[in-house]
């Protein structure tokens, strides 16, 4: 955001130094070059006036050799002729010599007025008529030359001075830009430095909300207002779980250690009945335990660790094949190399259980059950496939709600727990037909930017 804002306002900036600074040199070359030959056209004049004395009063002309001494101390080169076109007097510059033809043009106006103006190097040249002193005809023409190089020295100075008056506010620029945007963006950095560690699981993390516009202030105190009640939602949901966790377990386990010492001076059919009780116990248990397990799912704030994926794969499936081998199903493993995943510590293990555990129920003897993992571009997708009896549609529509279980009996809360578990790590988890049969569940989680 920093770089936008001082390109935008160096651009802004630029463009206006130009709308302003080139036309302002523009208008004043050309006024300065205007002027300059102007001036000559003058001074091409007042020696045309000293040429008339000498030209058709047939006078000495001192005062028109005093103005020729003048000027070429100045460095100006003059050339005087007759009406023939035969020049009558000069202080030099043989190489400014007109061409008869453009002196035939000026000599042969009569009344018109008619000059000339050329650049010739770094000179400017001029040719104008002398006439009589009733201004009736034209007795001669007086050519003036003039060097640029004092005016082309000006201009220059000009523009150099332009330039520095740009550049110089073009650097003005970029330090207001500069301030500016350290002013807004510094306090949105910070705050995103903040909502980072707050989606970390650091929950006591809070944002400075006394820099930058109002506006960046105004959000900074409303995402400290947020972060602080996240902090005692989520604390709340801890509390709420242990005090569920201690207040239905105890109870349960004191009913079953009662139906136990029943069952022992039961009569057989009362026994059966207290054993389908104890089932019923074991199973509202189990229900707990998943109810408990989802709810620390969904509340998981866990800072994420990089996490070898192909090593936690190898890990749990040897730790279910035997389990595996007691169904008669094969669990294998397919990863062409390390794999390495961004989740909180313990998260893909308990994902992997779930799924294989569900697998395992599904699958029947004989079955099979593959583990795989791969890199997905920036992320990391773990594959649990079996070739059991898979869902419908409608089933996998449902898969990941609490208590959806398509087998009898079945609390439906492992999945639940795998989405849950996948989304808090910034990833997903979907359901798809296994090629033949069965169902496959492919989990994405980030994948650790420290192994690209």
């Amino acid at each position: 955001m920093a770089r936008r804002i001082i390109l935008t306002m160096l651009a802004l900036i630029g463009v206006l130094l130009v709308a302003a600074v080139v036309p302002l040199g523009l208008i004043t070359t050309g006024h300065e070059r205007a002027f300059f030959r102007d001036d000559t056209f003058f001074s091409a004049g007042t020696l045309a006036s000293f040429a008339e004395d000498r030209i058709a009063d047939h006078a000495r002309g001192s005062a028109l050799i005093r103005t020729l001494a003048r000027a070429r101390k100045l460095g100006e080169q003059v050339r005087v002729y007759d009406a023939g076109g035969h020049l009558v007097a000069a202080n030099g510059g043989a190489g400014m010599a007109v061409s008869p033809a453009a002196l035939a043009r000026v000599l042969g106006a009569g009344n018109a007025t008619v000059t000339q103006a050329t650049e010739v190097g770094d000179r400017l040249r001029v040719v104008v008529p002398v006439r009589n002193d009733d201004g009736n005809g034209i007795v001669g023409a007086v050519v003036l030359s003039r060097s640029t190089a004092g005016l082309d020295q000006r201009l220059r100075t000009l523009w150099i001075w332009l330039g520095v008056v740009a550049v110089a506010g073009l650097a003005a620029a970029a330090v207001v830009a500069a301030a500016l945007a350290r002013w807004v963006s510094r306090p949105l950095n910070a705050l995103d430095d903040a909502a980072q560690r707050l989606g970390g699981g650091a929950l006591d993390t809070r944002s400075a909300a006394g820099q930058g516009p109002p506006e960046v202030r105004r959000l900074a105190r409303n995402f400290n207002t947020m972060a602080g009640r996240l902090e005692t939602l989520v604390h709340g949901h801890r509390a709420a779980m242990a005090d569920v966790s201690h207040q239905l377990r105890t109870p349960l386990t004191a009913l079953r250690l009662r139906l136990e010492l029943l069952t022992q001076d039961a009569d057989p059919t009362t026994a059966d009945e207290l054993d389908d009780a104890q089932d019923e116990i074991s199973r509202l248990s189990r229900l707990v335990d998943g109810l408990l397990a989802v709810a620390r799912a969904e509340n998981v704030v866990a800072e994420p660790v990089p996490v070898a994926v192909d090593a936690v794969i190898r890990d749990r499936a040897t730790a279910w094949r035997p389990v595996a081998e007691e169904h008669a199903v094969v669990i294998a493993q397919t990863c062409p190399g390390p794999v390495r995943a961004m989740a909180g510590a313990g998260h893909l293990e308990q994902i992997l259980d779930n799924l294989l555990a569900n697998a395992l129920e599904a699958v029947p003897s004989g079955g099979r059950i593959e583990v795989s993992a791969s890199s997905n571009g920036g992320g990391i997708r773990v594959v649990v496939a079996d070739d059991g009896p898979g869902m419908s549609s409608t089933q996998q529509e449902q898969a990941f709600r609490r208590f959806a279980s398509t087998r009898p009996g079945g609390a439906g809360l492992g999945l639940a727990i795998v989405h849950r578990l996948a989304t808090s790590n910034g990833g997903g988890a979907v359901l798809a037909d296994t090629p033949g049969g069965g169902l496959t569940v492919t989990v994405e989680l980030p994948a650790d930017p420290a192994s690209g």
